[in-house]
């Protein structure tokens, strides 16, 4: 496994790479690597030659009252994790080359980004479109690989990719939970004994809304909101039924599948989760 942290080296290892006709598999992470990361590993693994992981916590996703400055940082387990996983390259891009003062150039995609999490956090999406798009400038992966976790951040990458003809396949991975439920984050490290018990209210309500899914939006949503809004040492960001392309909030009864997300405080750490609802069976 080899680290690098200049986009021309990259560029001129991966450059060697393709030219012998092998496909290149790409997780973007910013580190304090966990379960949930390395199953993007193992997918990429599974369908290209070459498999890369950046490490890179992103400044501009950040807002100023956000954990950017303690958002974990650990490299040397990062890289302990990654290499028998069968990572080839690690991309750990100095920060003050791959985002340095004075540029002037973002990456916006709009219509997705301003609900959900966009209305909590102003510009994260900005900032995420534009360091995914440096990165795959710097990678020019075959496929990359997402997380289900952040499934608005897939739904925009998607349509960014589609959007800007840029030739790399999205690739969607299913969310990992850890034995009781909790989807795996690397902001659960954030939380107390007490706040880890508290938080599987979220994963817990998302599977009670699945369990009794019948095809309305409004009674699904409903049902979110008053079960995490009454949930201990739950503050409930939002809860919402959403068409899983386009983000639009559903009403009604609806056809098709949709997609149940929910974002709540558990003390200062702001956690979230998600779950597919498929159209109900009919007898």
């Amino acid at each position: 496994m080899r680290l690098i942290e200049d986009v021309a080296e990259l560029r001129a290892v991966l450059g060697a790479e393709r030219r012998q006709g092998r496909t290149i598999g790409f997780a973007p992470t910013m580190g304090a690597l966990h379960e949930g990361h390395v199953s993007l590993v193992r997918a990429a693994r599974a369908a290209n030659d070459v498999v890369v992981v950046s490490i890179f916590v992103n400044p501009l996703q950040f807002g100023p009252a956000e954990d950017f400055d303690r958002y974990p940082r650990q490299l040397q387990a990062d890289l302990a994790l990654l290499e028998p996983a069968g990572v080839d390259v690690v991309f750990h891009p100095r920060p003050d080359r791959f985002t340095p003062s004075g540029r002037l150039t973002s990456v916006a995609v709009e219509g997705l980004t301003g609900v959900l999490e966009g209305a909590t956090r102003p510009g994260h999406f900005d900032g995420v479109t534009t360091i995914v798009t440096k990165l795959f400038n710097a990678v020019q992966p075959d496929r990359a690989y997402f997380g289900e976790k952040d499934f608005q951040q897939l739904a925009v990458i998607t349509r960014m990719v589609a959007d800007l003809d840029q030739p790399v396949e999205i690739v969607g991975c299913p969310i990992v939970r850890e034995a009781d439920g909790l989807a795996m984050s690397s902001r659960n490290a954030y939380l107390t004994p007490e706040q880890r018990r508290d938080a599987l209210a979220l994963s817990a309500a998302l599977r009670a809304v699945a369990a009794s899914w019948g095809g309305n939006a409004d009674y699904a949503r409903d049902e979110l909101r008053t079960t995490l809004s009454g949930a201990p040492n739950v503050r409930l960001d939002y809860a919402e039924v959403v068409d899983p392309e386009t983000l639009e909030p559903l009403e009604g009864v609806v056809q098709g599948p949709v997609q149940a997300l929910v974002a709540a405080w558990l003390g200062d750490t702001r956690l979230i989760d998600n779950i597919r609802l498929e159209p109900p069976q009919r007898a």
